[in-house]
Order: C-alpha cells, then sequence, then structure tokens
C-alpha cells in the first residue's frame, strides 16, 4: 500500500507532540527565546486560526497574531499538546494530505529537531530512506524561497537517500557555498538552525555571510 503523501508530516508532528509531553511547557527551543509552549501556541495558531496566522509573515499583522498565540499559550498543557498532534482540523484546506504534506512536512521536521537539539546531549537522526526521499522533495520547492535573500549563491548536495551524490541548485549566485551532508541538515542549514554532519564549502567570507543572513 502506498504511504499517503502527508506521512512524514504526520508522523513528524506525532513526535514532536510526544517530546513536548515528555520535556514539559518550559524548555528551551531553538526559536530565539520561545520555549516550548510558545512553540505549540505557533503551531496551533498556523494550524486553525487563519485570521491570525498571517501575521506569521506579515509585519503589520503581527501583532495580533503575537495576542491570540498568548491566548493559546495560557492553556493548560495537556490540551495544547493534544491539540498540536491533533494537527489541522478536518474544516481545514490543509487537513488534505498533499496540503498538508506541503505545508507541514519541513515545518514539524524543523521544529521538532528545535526542541531535541536545544538541550544537550542530541544526535541527529539517521532518516529512513523513503523519509529522506520526502525531505528532499520539499527541500529543492522551498529552497529558493527560503534563500531569496542570501547574499551567496547555495548548492545542495546530500549525501543520503535517493539523492546522494547529487546536486541542487537552490539559490544561483556568482559567488557560491556548497552544502554536503545528510539531506536533514541541509533543510536545517537552511532555515538557520544547529547542525552536525554537515559540510559548507566555499570561500571562508561566502561561507560566514550564509550562516549570518536572516532567514
Amino acid at each position: 500500500m502506498t504511504a499517503p503523501a502527508n506521512a512524514l508530516a504526520v508522523s513528524e508532528r506525532a513526535a514532536l507532540a510526544d517530546l513536548m509531553a515528555e520535556v514539559g511547557p518550559d524548555a528551551p527551543t531553538l526559536c530565539g527565546t520561545w520555549t516550548t509552549r510558545d512553540l505549540a501556541a505557533h503551531l496551533i495558531v498556523r494550524a486553525t486560526r487563519p485570521d491570525a496566522a498571517a501575521g506569521i509573515l506579515v509585519a503589520p499583522l503581527a501583532g495580533y497574531t503575537e495576542k491570540v498565540m498568548a491566548a493559546v499559550a495560557r492553556r493548560d498543557w495537556p490540551s495544547i499538546v493534544a491539540e498540536v498532534r491533533q494537527g489541522p482540523p478536518r474544516w481545514s484546506p490543509v487537513a488534505l494530505a498533499a496540503v498538508d504534506a506541503a505545508s507541514n512536512t519541513v515545518e514539524y521536521f524543523v521544529h521538532l529537531e528545535d526542541v531535541r537539539r536545544a538541550t544537550e546531549p542530541w544526535e541527529p537522526r539517521e532518516l529512513p530512506v523513503h523519509d529522506a526521499a520526502t525531505l528532499w522533495a520539499q527541500a529543492q520547492r522551498a529552497g529558493g524561497f527560503l534563500l531569496r535573500r542570501s547574499p551567496v549563491g547555495v548548492v545542495y548536495a546530500p549525501t543520503d537517500g535517493p539523492a546522494a551524490g547529487t546536486r541542487h541548485v537552490a539559490r544561483k549566485g556568482d559567488r557560491v557555498v556548497v552544502l554536503s551532508g545528510p539531506v536533514g541538515e541541509i533543510v536545517l542549514a537552511t532555515y538557520g538552525r544547529v547542525t552536525q554532519g554537515l559540510e559548507i564549502t566555499g570561500e571562508a567570507a561566502d561561507v560566514e555571510a550564509f550562516r549570518a543572513f536572516p532567514r
């Protein structure tokens, strides 16, 4: 039987909910000053409040988004975790498997790692081949948008999954850095997160510029 398009989004969401339940509401994350409670509120607003979610991307609406997030964050922790685990409500277009996959595969992968990697010790996960393939497909689609502000060109060179040994130009540029390593680490580097086992090659100034540019 063929797995649904959103299989990885569903499994990452469930794993994140499990981890949040385990570490509690006050655990650190890699999302700036956010705790797990703040991150959970962000995910709930993103999934269930389209009126407020726009403020995640549109600066003039950010105040309203923060107000709604604060109200969500005041709920009791078990109910917050349960809502994260539930995912998009049935009435939402994001509940459709294909839309959930496109919207949430990378989102939940990155945020799961935001919680995992915020506390030492941690080790990178070795993704199954099919999960690496799913994440790679998402990375290729999203990379250009996510890297649009990068001051240098970026090439992905995955070392795991079906794409191992290939290269993908995520952003063109006269000066280029190459991200070589597992697909998951390439995705995390694209989002400006902590990585392990990833090699970033290029001129030293270009590598530093890539690491420093605002996501």
